[in-house]
């Protein structure tokens, strides 16, 4: 994504409209134990951390002029050769899963040619996972595809689905075993949710930057998944869901016990109001996604803000609301308001896949994490088939087109040694997770 966590900050609530404290949880149920079995994680993606992803299609876009992007991504948190050390991290933390990613254009840098090496190098990381008692959830496709596929168009491609299933396909085969879940596509809608709050000048560079990369490579089309144009939002769109379908067959074609499903960016829509828009916004950004989830094993629901939709549009934040790095109010109820309605709309068990706040404050994260995880009970005790939570991140990491500037990780890493340093809230998240209740 361009950064779904900042550029959505287009404000959330009027002030005084259905006002609510920005961090607080709601009473305790009688019950604070969790499900048992319950997933307590964290969530990564393969390019924002590992590093020198250099047959990507976003490491290409990163490295030329002009780009949408900050700065390139160079060696992340080089945890492509620290995998182990984070590994360690997070069985120390008291976890009991790790979602992360592994990298098509590491997989097949060439169409057709695939590295054993590095399917090697994923199942060790799958093995790693379950010798330190944490269950794999793995994700197929993180934003990044190989260059070769984005050069020809990407999601774009008639041929996109096929060539995606056959390497689910190759990666089943040679990973499934040891897998716990899949996620086919980590928020394959998050440039719909940008489409009407991004200003023309970012989807002008963003097409800028995706002409230039074309010329540079003799091709009359280059597209990713979250770098596009507007006008390519429909044949992206039904791209990514025909890919969806055809990865899902393939893996299931692999092992059919394996849950499959996607995650989808999702906001807290609150209607406000006679006529209120939400309706209406909530069938635009993810009514094809959630129809096709309903056929899956589950869904994963990423939330990081509410938006509150009047008969005109959408609200801007409140005054004195704390906020995010990017002025996004900060309202830990919102993760229980879009886990719920997600559930409503699909039928199918719920993981929260992603979840966090971006500062550098690490105090609001600290009473961000457990007031968010209160209300997220009082949804479970509410009969919502709620699987597991996966805070993002980890790490500070790349943040796509921001850099390294945006802060969400539950450790801090230092760009030269890449020794990593955890803050408070990784402490404060880990007890939650070692009592399995807030």
């Amino acid at each position: 994504m361009l950064d779904r966590r900042t550029m959505l900050a287009a404000g959330m609530a009027a002030a005084g409209a259905m006002a609510a404290p920005a961090i607080g949880a709601r009473k305790a149920a009688a019950n604070p134990a969790f499900p048992k079995g319950f997933l307590w994680g964290v969530a990564t993606a393969p390019h924002q951390i590992e590093g020198n992803n250099v047959a990507s299609d976003l490491w290409f876009l990163e490295n030329q002029q002009p780009t949408v992007f900050a700065e390139p991504s160079r060696d992340a948190c080089n945890s492509f050769a620290l995998w182990e050390t984070d590994l360690d991290i997070v069985k120390t933390m008291g976890l009991n899963c790790y979602r992360f990613g592994i990298e098509w254009a590491r997989i097949e840098p060439e169409k057709g040619l695939f590295s054993q090496a590095m399917l090697d190098h994923y199942r060790a990381m799958i093995e790693g996972c379950r010798a330190r008692g944490l269950a794999p959830v793995v994700t197929m496709s993180h934003f990044t595809a190989p260059r070769w596929f984005s050069a020809q168009g990407g999601w774009t491609n008639p041929e996109s689905a096929d060539l995606f299933a056959r390497y689910c396909d190759r990666a089943m085969r040679a990973l499934g075993a040891g897998i716990h879940s899949v996620i086919t596509f980590n928020e394959p809608n998050i440039l719909l949710l940008l489409k009407p709050m991004l200003p023309p000048q970012v989807w002008e560079i963003q097409k800028l930057t995706l002409e230039t990369a074309a010329k540079r490579l003799g091709v009359p089309k280059f597209l990713s998944a979250n770098v596009a144009g507007v006008d390519d939002l429909p044949a992206l769109q039904k791209g990514l869901l025909a890919a969806h379908k055809a990865g899902k067959a393939a893996i299931k074609a692999v092992r059919p016990d394996l849950p499959v499903g996607f995650s989808l960016a999702m906001m807290d829509d609150q209607a406000v109001g006679r006529n209120s828009l939400r309706d209406q916004m909530r069938q635009e950004l993810y009514g094809a996604w959630l129809d096709v989830a309903k056929a899956d094993d589950f869904m994963g629901v990423q939330n990081y803000e509410r938006a509150l939709w009047t008969d005109k549009g959408r609200l801007p934040a409140p005054k004195g609301s704390i906020v995010n790095w990017g002025g996004t109010e900060v309202w830990a109820p919102s993760l229980a308001g879009a886990v719920r309605y997600a559930h409503e709309a699909t039928g199918v068990p719920i993981l929260v896949s992603e979840h966090g706040v971006g500062t550098t404050d690490d105090g609001i994260r600290q009473n961000f994490i457990p007031a968010a995880l209160a209300d997220l009970k009082k949804v479970i005790d509410d009969g919502v088939p709620v699987q597991g939570y996966c805070h993002w991140s980890l790490l500070d990491n790349f943040e796509w087109i921001f850099g390294y500037k945006v802060k969400f990780g539950l450790h801090s890493v230092d760009p030269l040694t890449f020794a990593r340093t955890a803050k408070p809230s990784a402490a404060v998240y880990g007890a939650i997770a070692r009592r399995n209740a807030v």
